[in-house]
């Protein structure tokens, strides 16, 4: 069992560079590899698109290419705040596709070695953790890192194509 949970770890240190943009999300800190990123926005006005999930906020159109914007706050069903100075948009680039995720807030960039890194808890299904590459440790802050293609599920991504 151990074996499968460092497996789990084990492809963030081959395929990315180890350093992470951090952001929260309340009072939670949660990092995504630093090569996903492509720009950190303000928030701003987005285009709704009619029948998308709520947490979808709706898309912005980047130098020609129709981006969808996903509320972090509402997909993992945190409580809705106002958004204000703070709040960003962090655009990533997954494989082929363009997304927006919006959070309350962009922390900092951190370089992440491997005994940093630990094992995501398996909750059993209590929870959905499978978006979790694990769990960084660094100057007494814990930062959940995120695997964004597993994150952004594959409707979310859709959206794109379909605007």
């Amino acid at each position: 069992m151990s074996l499968a949970l460092q497996t789990s770890v084990e492809p963030l240190h081959q395929v990315g560079s180890g350093e992470f943009l951090t952001f929260t999300l309340g009072e939670e800190e949660y990092g995504v590899d630093i090569l996903k990123v492509q720009e950190i926005r303000g928030y701003e006005n987005v285009t709704k698109i009619a029948n998308t999930p709520e947490h979808i906020k709706g898309v912005i159109n980047l130098r020609g290419v129709i981006v969808p914007i996903i509320d972090l706050r509402l997909k993992f069903h945190l409580s809705k705040i106002e958004y204000d100075l703070f709040t960003v948009v962090i655009i990533l680039s997954i494989g082929s596709r363009v997304v927006g995720i919006v959070v309350d807030g962009v922390s900092d960039v951190i370089q992440l070695n491997p005994d940093q890194v630990k094992p995501a808890p398996q909750l059993g299904g209590v929870t959905d953790t499978d978006y979790i590459l694990g769990l960084g440790s660094t100057d007494g802050r814990m930062i959940i890192l995120a695997d964004v293609e597993k994150l952004l599920e594959v409707e979310d991504l859709n959206l794109q194509q379909a605007a």
